[in-house]
């Protein structure tokens, strides 16, 4: 009998299908860098735009990124992404808001 050969992708964090997702991989690559990106401005007070705008962006992506991901690695860094830009966009609010300083 031959048996079709698979690669062992069970155990793997970074598990793939072997198919090409560009879509899907941007998504994750703009959630993940802008989710970095509001986190570590969020520890500076006057980047409050900055942060709550790239925490907004990074979180829109990242959930649409999670709806469409098709594999664990998309997965993985969606999450992380998402838990910066959630925690960095909230420190970004607190400190004065998407339009704090421009409007009212």
């Amino acid at each position: 009998m031959a048996q079709a050969l698979r690669p062992n992708t069970a155990g793997s964090l970074f598990a793939t299908d072997g198919r090409s997702h560009p879509l899907q991989d941007a998504l994750m690559a703009v959630t993940f860098a802008l989710g970095l990106l509001s986190f570590i401005t969020s520890f500076f007070h006057s980047l409050h735009l900055l942060t709550s705008w790239a925490g907004l962006v990074a979180l829109g992506t990242g959930i649409y990124g999670q709806w469409i991901s098709e594999t664990t690695r998309e997965r993985f860094f969606l999450i992380l992404g998402l838990g910066a830009a959630g925690v960095g966009f909230m420190i970004g609010m607190a400190h004065g808001g998407l339009f704090g300083g421009i409007i009212g």
